[in-house]
């Protein structure tokens, strides 16, 4: 029996009881994967991207662990729940215009000694002043700045990374540091910059030889890149607020890389924890898939194909067959060109159909990691063969937040 094929039958056994829909964690994947992020570490600090696992459960379980500290979150509303929660340590990863949020956050001493909020653009400073509500709004508000790590060439013509902050150069991002060191209410304690293009992006792409070697090059380009400006940012940020706290890159893609760097204090990753479909795709490193789901088989329209209900999950991002879950368990299934995934039900062709029975599972990846989670109220936490605890999600929890 391969590899894969006990895993099946272990996944199978332990969730005998359950029907599916249902998703589960492999919790020996899930802790091997923590500890090969840690490895990769060499060191430094692991702050989790909430995002990425969206189940305070398993944000607890990757926090109780040697190498882990502090949260990345996605929204401000998030940040707050999680801080009223006793998650003390809370960094927003992306600007909010939540005006309500701000309210609460700037009227609750333990949320805003909590919660650290992202700005990249002084009007995002005027907007949480704004939201201030009258004497009940003077609690200090920690803010991170963050920096554009787009790769640009020929002459910025080009430019490879997500668009994000519009901070890019060190005389840029020192400019917005004194604004908030000048502005009351505020204080400076971090600077964060996300490498999606190097940490997101795969460089191993099955058959595609030519294209792997040149994300190789451009990814190697831009660690160089990054690495000489993002030291250039910190020393010119330390020289406004000499008691920045913390320098964050990264991500589960760029770990090892972002941590030789002198000027990051710590790195950020989720994705690593659960291994997405996304994350087979690299030269650097390999995980364990620890979240998966079924959908049940319920048709058998003939030979080599079953039809499963559901499993029509996309990711977000540019639309395109790599956002889509991937048929794992049994191997060898594949989708119906002409029906892809569906939002009702699934045809899955290739000759592991015929083994399959009305009510067998089919087991699936998701291409992205915590998207899983807005699918499911339950994760069912699996050891061995046996299902040893059951945890909501976020939206289990009554929570989405996007």
């Amino acid at each position: 029996m391969t590899a894969l094929a006990a895993d099946r039958a272990r996944y199978d056994r332990a969730t005998a009881h359950l029907d599916a829909p249902v998703a589960i964690v492999d919790l020996e994947a899930f802790d091997a994967n923590a500890a090969d992020l840690v490895r990769r570490a060499g060191g430094k600090p692991i702050r989790v991207a909430s995002k990425s696992v969206r189940c305070r459960a398993l944000l607890e379980r990757a926090l109780a662990k040697d190498g882990f500290a502090g949260i990345m979150s996605f929204t401000l509303a998030e940040s707050l729940w999680l801080a009223r929660s006793g998650f003390e340590d809370v960094l927003l990863a992306y600007p909010s215009a939540d005006r309500a949020g701000f309210a609460e956050l700037t009227a609750d001493p333990k949320l805003a000694a909590a919660v650290t909020v992202m700005v990249d653009d002084p009007a995002q400073l005027r907007l949480i002043d704004a939201a201030r509500d009258g004497d009940r709004g003077r609690e200090e508000v920690r803010v991170c700045l963050e920096l554009d790590t787009a790769l640009r060439l020929l002459g910025g013509r080009v430019r490879i990374g997500a668009r994000r902050s519009p901070l890019r150069s060190p005389a840029q991002v020192a400019e917005l540091a004194r604004a908030v060191a000048r502005r009351p209410g505020f204080r400076l304690v971090g600077v964060m910059a996300y490498e999606g293009h190097v940490a997101g992006v795969g460089d191993l792409l099955a058959g595609r030889p030519v294209r792997s070697r040149a994300i190789r090059a451009m990814q190697a380009a831009a660690r160089r890149e990054l690495a000489a400006r993002r030291a250039e940012v910190v020393r010119a940020v330390r020289a406004v607020e000499p008691g920045l706290e913390f320098v964050n890159g990264g991500g589960t893609g760029s770990v090892q890389h972002t941590a030789a760097e002198a000027a990051v204090t710590e790195i950020a990753a989720g994705s690593g924890l659960y291994v997405p479909r996304l994350f087979d795709n690299y030269t650097s490193f390999s995980g364990r898939p620890a979240a998966l789901f079924a959908q049940p088989v319920v048709r058998r329209p003939g030979v080599g194909v079953v039809t499963v209900l559901g499993g029509g999950y996309p990711a977000s991002g540019a639309a395109g067959r790599d956002r889509l879950p991937v048929p794992h368990l049994p191997q060898g299934l594949r989708y119906d060109p002409q029906e892809g995934a569906g939002e009702v039900q699934t045809p899955l062709l290739g000759s592991p159909a015929d083994d399959l029975l009305i009510g067998d599972k089919v087991w699936f990846r998701h291409a992205k990691a915590g998207e899983l989670c807005e699918r499911f109220e339950q994760l069912h936490l699996v050891e061995g063969d046996r299902v040893t605890e059951s945890v909501p999600t976020y939206r289990g929890e009554g929570r989405t937040f996007l």
